[in-house]
């Protein structure tokens, strides 16, 4: 039986054309396009699997308007046999849960079931630029009914009709057992895309694509496109810098320079003016009946993951939300939270003392890590028994998988990312009612650059928030709430995945949000394996600084650190006191997760660098020469600031 290889690649705009059309849609039309950076590294992981598996059939699929012919194209000229694109004007405006529902469908049309006789392995980016959801490759899998991993940077077949894949988590990695057929989602922290070849590029210039519409693969209208997307895009604003122009060191050598940004920290920089904002006209509410749309769902939900036989900190930083959202529906709105795991119970009271009015505990020493497909089953069932309104996840790795695999099992839209959470209501002018009360969820999108109100229609209305953008609530010591437990109904199937090997250290986990000194390395500093980005932070640690190191995406990319220590759109969010940024250009994706620290530092040897206009004070230099002189600045006592912890 051969191997089949398939992989999902998106065309998505060059990052510097991402264009907004006036119904807050991407505008694909007039921008550059390229396929998917992570898709990329998908098409690369087929082709590996093909090397070890010779005779397997390389397929690629994407979704989208006929424009999408030359990233298949392009996959062909790379080496792959066949290609399918899926394209029909029904699917303009789907949403994740839509277009996951539209590509399984062409899958299964395809004969790639979970029955099938033969094996297939799916593969997948784990993200898209545009989007940057990770929703996808979780709701296909979902979708199809197999087992998936994501956030994977390693994959091989293991000729025994099983997938081994490391997937990387906060703090660490797992080693993974999976069997075929399944779902692999594949971060761009593995072997690095190849060019296309001049035969593979005659290859591809007349080979027939397989186009298909909604109707050749028996898939109707009530659930894709705009109308039959759970989620709608709502309003779109621009992203606008707040911070004050930056001071720049001045100075004829390092140490000149150094003492310059010692003398304007001390000053305290600029203060940026506030002006008042010209007050807008809000659109005369129209005299439309209200429409409760949630058919009885009522309360708010939230998953309390657990690594290290530990509360994560992203889910207690869930409860503040959780309970703004509880305090604003009113009517004595309850917050519960799930746990899930190995001895849990002693946990409970912690969350209780967060914020939460109940915990529900599922108690399972084959739980004790998470896995994807029991953890999604666990919270159907809670869900369709208690009937919630709004659930919510951290969106860790764990958190941006199990939404969304959820939200597919329960055809709930899921809302991805999130930095704003409220209560709003929505005026329907085409059915004249207004939806109220309705979940607004704000997130981040096209490349940081823009911020989108997206609401659901179905419940539960379900969001994952980014890590570190909440506040741990305030503990209330002795508060009482319910614990509950419940007996879900599990099978063996949930158990096919199995998980070879963990390793999760706590470095670059809580000492990172905890932190009031962060020093960060981007793809500049990597010539000493961030040798001096680590001496800085020890320097600190050394005056009883409460600081530690982080990097950049690129710095990940290429093996220098772990994932767990990465900033930005697509790693943490952090907001410390003083941020130090060390040979970072200033994407955009970067400033994404630093912008909330109360000061910024940068530091980069190109003076034109977009860092220096996010930041409030500036060296130009090479990292080699400053950072010596800032760390002996340090161990004289310099310290930011801050006063030492006793």
């Amino acid at each position: 039986m051969a191997l089949t290889i398939i992989s999902l690649i998106k065309q998505v705009p060059v990052p510097g054309e991402m264009k907004m059309g006036e119904d807050g849609l991407m505008e694909r039309t007039k921008s550059k396009s390229i396929i998917n950076i992570d898709c990329q590294f998908g098409l690369e992981a087929g082709l590996q699997l093909r090397k070890l598996h010779p005779g397997s059939r390389l397929i690629v699929c994407s979704m989208g308007p006929a424009s999408f012919e030359n990233a298949l194209r392009t996959a062909i000229s790379m080496g792959y046999d066949e290609a399918y694109l899926l394209s029909d004007r029904k699917l303009g405006g789907s949403d994740t849960y839509a277009t996951g529902l539209a590509i399984s469908t062409m899958l299964q049309h395809l004969g790639f079931t979970k029955d099938s006789p033969d094996p297939f392995i799916i593969l997948a980016g784990r993200q898209t630029s545009d989007g940057d959801t990770a929703h996808v490759p979780s709701q296909v899998a979902e979708r199809i009914g197999i087992p998936q991993a994501t956030f994977v940077e390693r994959v091989e077949a293991d000729g025994a009709g099983n997938v081994i894949a490391k997937r990387i988590i906060e703090g660490g990695y797992q080693m993974m057992k999976l069997p075929m057929p399944c779902v692999i989602s594949l971060t761009p922290t593995g072997i690095p895309p190849r060019k296309p070849s001049l035969s593979g590029a005659i290859k591809a210039r007349n080979l027939k694509i397989t186009t298909f519409g909604i109707d050749d693969i028996g898939l109707g209208t009530e659930k894709i496109g705009i109308n039959g997307s759970p989620t709608i895009v709502v309003k779109v604003v621009d992203i606008v810098s707040e911070r004050p122009p930056i001071i720049m060191s001045a100075g004829h050598n390092e140490a000149s320079l150094v003492d310059s940004l010692i003398a304007n920290f001390i000053k305290g920089g600029n203060v940026l003016e506030k002006k008042e904002k010209e007050a807008r006209k809000e659109a005369e509410r129209p005299d439309f009946p209200e429409k409760d749309f949630r058919d009885g769902a009522r309360g708010i939900i939230t998953w309390a993951e657990v690594t290290n036989g530990k509360i994560s900190r992203p889910s207690l930083e869930l409860l503040t939300p959780a309970r703004n959202l509880a305090n604003l529906l009113g009517n004595d709105t309850k917050v519960v939270t799930l746990i899930i795991g190995k001895d849990v119970r002693p946990m409970a009271q912690t969350l209780i003392e967060h914020g939460s009015d109940e915990v529900i505990l599922v108690d399972n020493e084959r739980l004790e890590e998470y896995l994807v497909l029991p953890f999604s089953s666990i919270f159907a069932q809670v869900i369709r028994e208690r009937k919630p309104e709004i659930a919510l996840f951290a969106a860790t790795t764990s958190g941006r998988e199990l939404a969304p695999r959820i939200g597919m099992k329960t055809d709930s839209g899921v809302t991805a990312d999130c930095t704003g959470l409220g209560i709003g209501e929505y005026v329907d002018k085409k059915e004249k009612v207004i939806y109220t009360p309705i979940l607004e969820s704000r997130r981040p999108t096209y490349g940081e650059s823009k911020l989108a109100t997206i609401l659901g229609f179905v419940c539960p209305q379900i969001s994952t928030a980014r890590a570190g953008t909440f506040e741990v609530p305030q503990l209330v010591s002795g508060k009482q709430g319910i614990v509950s437990t419940f007996t879900p109904v599990l099978t063996e199937k949930d158990f096919v995945v199995e998980i070879l090997k963990t390793e999760r250290g706590e470095g670059g986990l809580q000492s990172l949000f905890e932190a009031d000194i962060i020093i960060a390395g981007g793809r500049g500093t990597t010539n000493d394996s961030l040798g001096l980005i680590k001496g800085l932070a020890d320097a600190l640690t050394g005056q009883g600084i409460k600081a530690e190191w982080s990097s950049s995406r690129p710095v990940v990319d290429e093996g220098v650190a772990e994932y767990a220590r990465q900033v930005g759109q697509t790693g943490k969010t952090l907001r410390p006191k003083v941020y130090i940024a060390v040979g970072i250009s200033g994407a955009i994706q970067h400033i994404a997760g630093m912008k909330e620290s109360e000061k910024i530092i940068a530091v980069d040897h190109n003076p034109k660098a977009n860092i220096f206009h996010h930041a409030d004070f500036g060296i130009v230099g090479e990292y080699q020469d400053i950072l010596p002189e800032l760390i002996e600045r340090v161990k004289a006592g310099f310290t930011f600031g801050i006063e030492a912890k006793k």
